[in-house]
């Protein structure tokens, strides 16, 4: 008896896209927080403490208290659109299907969450009713740590480790020099200096990660130098224009320093008037951005003396940030015509 073949034979062969970003509770209700963050904190990439300790702090102290603060923060982030995160993940899996293939003959672009929905089953689901049998993984971190593209190739597997019939894959696992990447984190620079002039310091602010995680290895802090380094090059700035710090600090252990928000009180309490910020590891705008960074922080700045807070946004659905992820992907899947 013959079964069912694992892709339809119906439809020409093409090359899936999957595109993955961290991922957004379903709603800015407090359950739904709830249970976007049991799944995000209880993966041990994410928090590397023995797995019966951590299940019960998780449950019986964070999971009681955290989602209610989150929650509020959610909503102040949320729009018609719903998460800001998903909805313009969403658009730019769109304009990079318009780019590479609109009329997907030969490329298919599917859009998967590392925690929450679409997840990435869904997304790779998707592929292969697409009759995708290449795969290549575009997690939108351009800086690795183990915490996160570590974590989407763990998904990524343990789906394709149901499956029957396992398509060719690869998997982009950093871009922090990219040229195009570079270049298009230059470009909002300018374009935003072009409208509202330039200030004392620009501040370049990635995700912090704990220390203990790159002193065992983790190449996340020199990945995230040199983005920064390259990006003051392309400006051409002088040491003295720039800072970079890390944000989203979470308990007592010590992360990756300088911290963002001791940074703003500092350089206001130092006499700096003005200051620009960008997040150069964030794809998208999200809650650590528009949140933490665009409001929060401003109110450190402002509130200990600074006169002038300027939030440059992510590059989000731009031009060239669409540019720059089809440059990659034809970089990272040649040979596949």
């Amino acid at each position: 008896m013959y079964h069912k073949a694992p892709f339809p034979d119906n439809q020409p062969v093409r090359t899936g896209i999957l595109l993955v970003n961290l991922g957004t509770p379903d709603s800015a209700s407090v359950s739904d927080v709830r249970r976007y963050l049991d799944e995000f904190l209880s993966d041990p990439r994410v928090v590397e403490v023995p797995r019966l300790l951590w299940f019960l702090i998780l449950h019986l102290v964070i999971l009681r208290i955290r989602p209610g603060r989150s929650a509020k923060a959610y909503q102040s982030v949320w729009s018609d659109e719903g998460s800001p995160l998903l909805a313009i993940s969403r658009r730019q899996a769109d304009k990079l299907q318009q780019q590479l293939d609109p009329e997907k003959s030969s490329t298919v672009v599917a859009l998967g969450m590392r925690y929450g929905n679409p997840s990435i089953a869904d997304a790779l689901d998707e592929l292969k009713k697409q009759n995708a049998r290449r795969i290549l993984v575009l997690p939108l971190y351009p800086q690795y740590s183990a915490s996160t593209v570590a974590s989407v190739f763990d998904a990524v597997t343990d789906e394709l480790q149901t499956w029957r019939w396992i398509p060719e894959c690869r998997f982009i696992n950093n871009y922090p020099e990219h040229p195009d990447y570079i270049e298009a984190l230059a470009e909002s620079v300018r374009q935003h200096r072009e409208q509202h002039g330039s200030a004392d310091k620009l501040l370049l602010s990635f995700h912090g990660i704990p220390q203990e995680y790159v002193d065992k290895g983790d190449p996340y802090a020199d990945e995230c130098r040199q983005t920064a380094e390259k990006l003051a090059q392309a400006l051409n700035l002088d040491n003295s224009d720039w800072l970079q710090t890390f944000q989203s600090r979470v308990g007592n252990k010590p992360w990756l320093q300088p911290y963002t928000d001791a940074t703003m009180k500092s350089l206001a309490a130092e006499g700096v008037k003005s200051v620009q910020v960008i997040c150069p590891g964030f794809s998208v705008d999200c809650l650590e951005t528009i949140e933490e960074i665009d409001d929060e922080n401003r109110h450190y700045f402002l509130d200990n003396g600074g006169e002038r807070f300027e939030y440059i946004p992510a590059l989000n659905d731009s031009d060239d940030h669409i540019a720059m992820m089809s440059s990659l992907i034809a970089q990272h899947t040649n040979g596949w015509d």
